[in-house]
């Protein structure tokens, strides 16, 4: 089983020094079902940056994918899943997530808004034993650089639902965070597209440096 040097991630992701210093790498993941797991095209690259501008980071800004069941899973840290609609794995892509995330890898679901009905049926493949559990708003994820009292912050309106955070949680570690009605991705995406007001895209991309920041530092 593959796994993480951690510490050498630990050292590059607050190095300060990116041109020197070996890139910390995220990426989007790719499914089958159907899904428009593509969505959020300019999320990840802007929240790259914003931590890079904001915390010292060292996070390469390119907007990088992986699926599911690819060995290539094992080079990213940390790993974004988004979409709106139907989320398939297959029993070899179900394994090859649970291996990543036993080994010190971390998953960001983010509804988008028609994804969690889907995604909670593929994750029992990946860890049937596990049920997503709330956060509570005093779990750390919440206060790393900066302070969420009140948990995840709402984003996008959807069902107007409150916006909530769950957590899968393997030997008493969180390797898979869920954001719901929230939308946290388009928050983070170039504001033309959702024509977000600044404060709330910057709400949107504080609490995406503080699930970095939690999975270089709490990890």
């Amino acid at each position: 089983m593959k796994k993480f040097g951690l510490t050498i991630l630990l050292l590059a992701f607050f190095s300060g020094v990116s041109a020197q210093s070996e890139k910390i790498k995220i990426a989007k993941l790719q499914y089958s079902g159907g899904g428009d797991w593509y969505a959020n095209k300019t999320a990840l690259p802007n929240l790259a940056k914003f931590c890079n501008e904001q915390l010292g980071t060292t996070i390469d800004e390119e907007n990088a994918v992986v699926t599911v069941g690819s060995p290539e899973l094992f080079n990213y840290a940390f790993v974004y899943m988004t979409g709106h609609g139907n989320v398939v794995f297959s029993p070899s892509e179900a394994e090859n997530l649970r291996k990543y995330l036993t080994s010190g890898g971390f998953l960001h679901i983010d509804d988008n808004y028609g994804l969690n009905n889907y995604i909670r049926l593929e994750m029992k493949k990946v860890f049937p034993e596990l049920e997503f559990i709330e956060l509570p708003h005093d779990h750390p994820i919440y206060h790393q650089k900066f302070d969420f009292p009140n948990g995840i912050p709402k984003i996008h309106e959807h069902d107007n639902k409150p916006a909530q955070g769950f957590g899968l949680i393997y030997e008493g570690k969180l390797v898979c965070y869920f954001s719901y009605e929230s939308d946290l991705g388009n928050g983070w995406e170039d504001q033309r597209i959702h024509n977000d007001p600044e404060e709330v895209r910057l709400k949107a991309l504080r609490m995406g440096a503080n699930l970095l920041t939690y999975v270089f530092t709490e990890l």
